[in-house]
């Protein structure tokens, strides 16, 4: 096949280096992930590689100021109280970092804010060499990290598609929630193992260390400015009301939300462990794992997708399908049965995450992908909380089979209405994206 030329590309971007010669694409391919992006860019396999590393360290030092609260109050209320600390700065600067990515250099704000992730975990590590053990001093460095995530995430999500022609993206999206699921799954367990036998220092220490790969990552790229169609500073309300114009981008949130909210009953894990399955921490802990472990199976057996241009109409069944996982595991009381629901779920919340994050930087204008990406933060980390407390409060006042199944059953109610208004998110074209 004869390669064609590429259209120009803008001021800041970045051509992605071509490979050696025109190879057939292997059978394989149709079933596991698309390396192409990794081949075929090196600033995008630096960048990867880094925030891989990075995502396995801070899963670490998650975990690790979880056990050091406890160790020091005692209280399983302390320890909750970490997810609220990093909740609401994340939220809050999710929004003014996409803004502050769409105004300055975004290698800059990625480099800057990686920086002060690993100056934190440093401080954390000095801290736990000096016997200094204060609860409110590790529940201000863990506000502060929410703050350099809030702002690395979108600087580094907007940068991508800089770094990749179109038809790669959907590819990276694949990559990039390989990277997030690997990190959640092995940086906690990897963070126990040290904790246990080198002390929590040492754990702070491996993340600043794991937060050089992505310092570097950084340092190698162009300047990235964003491109600005007018001379007006990017505003968070400016994103909102370009969210608002546009139906197919607005709907990858509210898809996103009809699963996270209505149908999310990670919060009634242990309850379930013991009341369905008479299990204990260790069962918990499955029932936990589970949909981490079909997320990753998500992002590694993600080739076919490559093949789809309606990418609303996955979106749509692929809640769906969460919804049913979700609803059929409320009714079953065989454990393993349950796990394969579960890991059902994980898979096509994945398949979900990676056409919506697709269309966000295919359909989205370059000067609104940070703010986009940004608003993007705060579905991920509020969708989540929401449905643990909506979960939690209907189990309290019905049943913990009520809220899981009922809950199951509204999402696919609820994206069976959006599917009915949505009629151009259905007809979406990856091939003439419109937002």
């Amino acid at each position: 096949m004869t390669a064609t030329q590429p259209p120009p590309r803008p001021e800041g971007a970045v051509t992605p280096e071509p490979p050696e010669a025109p190879e057939e694409v292997p059978e394989r391919r149709r079933v596991f992930a698309d390396l192409t992006p990794l081949r075929t860019s090196a600033d995008y396999r630096r960048l990867w590689f880094g925030g891989t590393v990075s995502w396995v360290g801070q899963g670490m030092t998650a975990l690790a100021i979880s056990l050091q609260v406890y160790d020091i109050t005692g209280s399983t209320l302390s320890v909750g109280l970490v997810g609220l600390f990093s909740l609401v700065p994340l939220i809050v600067f999710g929004l003014y970092g996409g803004a502050i990515a769409d105004t300055v250099d975004r290698r800059k704000l990625g480099l800057y804010s990686s920086l002060g992730s690993a100056v934190l975990s440093i401080a954390l590590a000095v801290a736990a060499f000096a016997g200094y053990h204060r609860v409110w001093f590790l529940y201000g460095i863990v506000a502060l990290q929410a703050v350099c995530g809030a702002l690395n995430g979108p600087a580094r999500s907007s940068m991508i598609p800089r770094l990749l022609p179109p038809e790669q993206l959907r590819a990276a999206s694949a990559l990039n929630s390989m990277t997030t699921t690997f990190g959640t799954l092995v940086g906690p367990s990897l963070g126990g193992l040290i904790v246990g036998f080198a002390g929590y220092q040492t754990a702070y220490l491996v993340d600043a260390l794991a937060f050089t790969a992505s310092l570097y990552a950084m340092w190698r790229l162009p300047s990235m400015l964003p491109e600005r169609t007018g001379g007006k500073r990017a505003s968070v309300l400016d994103g909102l009301r370009f969210l608002a114009t546009r139906p197919n981008l607005r709907m990858t949130f509210l898809s996103d939300f009809c699963a996270m909210i209505l149908a999310h009953p990670r919060a009634l894990f242990p309850a379930v462990a013991v009341l369905w399955y008479g299990g204990d921490a260790k069962t918990t802990g499955l029932l936990v794992a589970a949909p981490a472990f079909g997320a990753l199976l998500g992002a590694v057996l993600s080739g076919w997708q490559g093949r789809v241009r309606h990418h609303g109409q996955a979106i749509l069944l692929a809640v769906a399908c969460w919804g049913t996982a979700i609803a059929v595991f409320g009714l079953t009381r065989n454990l393993w049965l349950g796990l394969l629901m579960l890991t059902l779920a994980g898979y096509s919340d994945t398949v979900s995450m990676i056409f919506r994050n697709t269309m966000m930087q295919v359909a989205a204008p370059d000067e609104m992908r940070g703010r986009l990406q940004g608003v993007f933060i705060v579905v991920v980390a509020g969708g989540p909380r929401l449905g643990d407390f909506l979960a939690g409060s209907v189990a309290d006042l019905t049943s913990p089979t009520v809220a899981v199944t009922g809950g199951g059953i509204a999402c696919v109610l609820g994206i069976g209405a959006l599917a009915l208004r949505g009629r151009s998110f259905r007809r979406y074209d990856a091939l003439d994206p419109t937002p």
